[in-house]
């Protein structure tokens, strides 16, 4: 689901992310309960919001170098 409008202090910047880059890579909760994944260099496009089974399926298979196109993903 895409979120707009997200506020901006709570924007954690990914450890992976540097300021050099094209992107960094953002994330922030929301109040209901949902991860919100956005580009730091384009926020106005806002961001998309996963459930947090989902964002932690994502982020083990890329942990462990698992990311498949067959990862089950369940976008809320």
């Amino acid at each position: 689901m895409r979120r707009l409008n997200l506020p901006a202090q709570t924007w954690r910047k990914s450890s992976y992310s540097d300021d050099l880059g094209p992107g960094c890579v953002e994330l922030q909760p929301t109040p209901d309960a949902q991860v919100a994944i956005g580009d730091s260099k384009s926020r106005p496009r806002g961001a998309l919001a996963f459930q947090p089974p989902a964002w932690a399926t994502f982020v083990r298979a890329v942990t462990h170098d698992q990311l498949t196109t067959t990862v089950p993903f369940i976008v809320g």
